[in-house]
């Protein structure tokens, strides 16, 4: 992916996030984590605590590369999804990456927003030569982003019970990994 910004049907446009998004990536990710809390590892009372600097940092540590934090924004501007790639520093696991941080607004589901968000992330994957493969996890009950992951080249390989307890309440996730080189899973 360039870091032009590139539309998809429906006027949205995606491009690579940048420090001077932090205020709107905060405010997205909040909602996200607010909206759909057993979703994600992190909390929003967690998230909701750490001051603007952390993000603009978390943001600043993807500008150069490698990996990469995408965003979905609306005609009006609005960012509206995310999505972002993280690639491990040790040589030993370089040829690994994580998806992470994949979130749609409740009022930009249906759209597509997601399936061209992880498209795009595993297009960055491909383009970089020394990435085989690119895990994620999602919930065990969360069906829909299972399907989409599912569609996109993802099989499941693992699910570990109890990997987070949100409310008192355990949520088992499922373990999926993309080839990029199109074998099958070991």
């Amino acid at each position: 992916m360039s870091d032009s910004p590139e539309a998809i049907p429906g006027d949205i446009v995606i491009r690579r996030l940048g420090v001077a998004d932090a205020e709107d990536y905060r405010a997205f990710r909040l909602t996200a984590l607010r909206e759909t809390p057993t979703a994600f590892t992190s909390s929003f009372v967690e998230e909701n605590s750490k001051p603007l600097s952390a993000t603009v940092a978390r943001l600043a540590a993807f500008e150069p590369g490698p990996g990469a934090l995408i965003g979905a924004f609306n005609p009006t501007g609005e960012l509206i999804g995310s999505a972002g790639l993280d690639i491990p520093g040790r040589r030993q696991e370089r040829h690994k990456a994580t998806l992470f941080g994949m979130a749609v607004l409740g009022t930009a589901t249906g759209r597509g927003v997601g399936r061209v968000l992880v498209q795009r992330i595993l297009q960055i994957a491909k383009a970089d030569e020394k990435l085989y493969q690119v895990a994620l996890t999602v919930s065990e009950h969360n069906e829909p982003a299972r399907r989409l992951y599912t569609s996109c080249g993802f099989a499941v390989w693992g699910r570990e019970p109890r990997a987070v307890v949100v409310d008192g309440t355990a949520i088992a996730k499922l373990h999926m990994l993309h080839m990029l080189d199109d074998t099958v899973p070991e």
